[in-house]
């Protein structure tokens, strides 16, 4: 592959699937599986410091879990002999699953987050090599009172913030949002305003224990999040401190994955889903909603999209953007269908059509 060039990352029940195609993106090619019949649930790319690293989070029936990666765009695999996201003995965790890969900004290159089952975040300061518990969310006086949901108890998404290397956020199923103003030394629960559904009309809005399905920032303006919830769809303009609904025009608040435009701080994307009980696309539309406005309104983009008896479902982690202008847009579902967006989502087109179910798709653009 050549600099410029868009990788499209695809992890998948059975397996990790490549497609890849120059800046025009008119023309994917497919390559995999790789690593016949493992579920993989993260995905990453890593291009700081002049790399070009593929991290994948694999999984085995048989061998558990462990973070692998790729210098050479996935033609051979770092197999490490021993797993290398692992629970101090001191600390009586064991890894179910990596939920999360993230390498945080250009300001601290070597840094790789990933988050995990039980509900833990690990840093890694050698490219997604060896990983370490950070202690100080493991030690939260919260931990003990979170609860899985319905797909574990995981911690599956890492906002490193992009100027300020003191700043994180994570997201927890079913803890909530959780922010670090000092590297991950401590944490604070970010959920004023957030509902909990499933919890007494009285207590709908905990401090924590939301099930937080997925959270983005927006591209420039980092105090602004975007987040799905279990039921809800919110918007923070103070970095998480407060959020506020902004579900103005969509079929259903229900749903996972929530993307921020590359470059537009006002526009996200959302693929409803019609109800906790039934998670497929309402009345069997696959559509994408966009805003324009930072949630004040939605409008449906579904062309090239099935319109009809197509009871699809998107996963947290299902859908992303490759960053460039016009804003590539990608989705897989639980069927097993990928499609491609070129022109924000104004039209859609069918990259693969019977892949393994679909649990995470990630995009990024080849450096230089």
């Amino acid at each position: 592959m050549a600099a410029g060039d868009v990788l499209i990352m695809v992890g998948t029940m059975k397996g990790a699937f490549l497609f890849s195609a120059d800046a025009e993106r008119r023309h994917f090619e497919a390559d995999g599986p790789h690593f016949h019949g493992q579920a993989i649930y993260a995905l990453a790319f890593d291009g700081r410091g002049g790399r070009r690293r593929l991290l994948a989070g694999t999984e085995s029936s048989h061998w558990g879990s462990v973070v692998r990666w790729s210098d050479d765009l996935g033609k051979t695999w770092a197999d490490p002999d021993e797993g290398n996201v692992r629970f101090p003995e001191s600390s009586g965790g064991a890894l179910k699953r990596v939920w999360q890969l993230r390498p945080d900004s250009e300001l601290r290159p070597d840094t790789v987050w990933a988050g995990v089952d039980p509900a833990a975040l690990f840093r890694s300061d050698d490219g997604g090599e060896t990983f370490e518990l950070v202690e100080g969310l493991w030690d939260h006086p919260h931990r003990q009172r979170w609860m899985p949901g319905g797909g574990g108890l995981c911690l599956h998404t890492v906002l490193p913030h992009p100027t300020d290397p003191e700043r994180i956020w994570v997201a927890i199923s079913t803890g909530g949002v959780y922010r670090s103003d000092d590297g991950g030394a401590s944490w604070r629960p970010r959920n004023q305003g957030v509902r909990a559904q499933f919890l007494p009309e009285p207590d709908r809005y905990p401090e924590f224990g939301q099930c937080v399905h997925k959270i983005a920032l927006a591209a420039g303006r980092p105090e602004r999040l975007y987040l799905q919830n279990h039921w809800g769809l919110y918007r923070s303009g103070d970095g998480g401190d407060s959020w506020e609904d902004m579900a103005n025009g969509v079929p259903s608040d229900f749903g996972f994955p929530v993307v921020a435009h590359p470059s537009d701080p006002d526009s996200a994307y959302v693929i409803p889903l019609t109800s906790d009980g039934f998670r497929c696309v309402p009345d069997g539309r696959m559509q994408v909603f966009r805003t324009r406005d930072a949630g004040g309104s939605w409008a449906p983009l579904g062309t090239g999209l099935p319109q009809r008896d197509a009871y699809m479902t998107v996963l947290r982690d299902g859908f992303t953007t490759d960053g460039l202008e016009p804003a590539g847009l990608y989705f897989g579902t639980r069927t097993g269908q990928l499609y491609a967006s070129t022109d924000e989502g104004e039209s859609w087109r069918t990259l693969a059509e019977w892949l393994p179910p679909v649990t995470c798709v990630k995009a990024a653009v080849v450096p230089s």
